[in-house]
């Protein structure tokens, strides 16, 4: 499976973006996907998962009711709508894919490069 993280930005706080992540593969529909982001000087951070049918979300509690992630097997796309940006959002946001990635973003076999996320406050 290739990732493909998109969408990123420059948005004043307050603001919204959606990220996509365009996958690659017959199986993409198989797998979990999970957003991490990083800002400089800091370690990877877990975001947000999906499971490989979408009825399935888990957040990190620093976006939860500000990010939504969604997917469109058919396009073999998911998403992250995130609104309210504040200053703390800004990093580089990843995709990552795993057949068994628990809903807590461990155990991402795949990664995409990823997207840029400015928020200006």
């Amino acid at each position: 499976v290739q990732l493909q993280a998109s969408g990123g930005g420059l948005v004043q706080a307050g603001g919204s973006l959606r990220l996509s992540c365009a996958g690659s593969g017959r199986t993409f529909s198989s797998y979990a996907i999970g957003w991490f982001r990083q800002s400089p000087g800091k370690e990877r951070d877990f975001v947000a998962a999906i499971n490989w049918s979408g009825d399935r979300t888990y957040y990190a509690d620093s976006v939860k009711g500000r990010f939504t992630i969604s997917r469109d097997n058919a396009k073999t796309t998911v998403y992250l709508q995130m609104n309210n940006l504040n200053a703390e959002d800004t990093a580089v946001y990843y995709c990552a894919a795993g057949f068994a990635a628990t809903m807590k973003g461990d155990g991402m076999d795949f990664w995409g490069k990823g997207t840029q996320v400015t928020v200006s406050s």
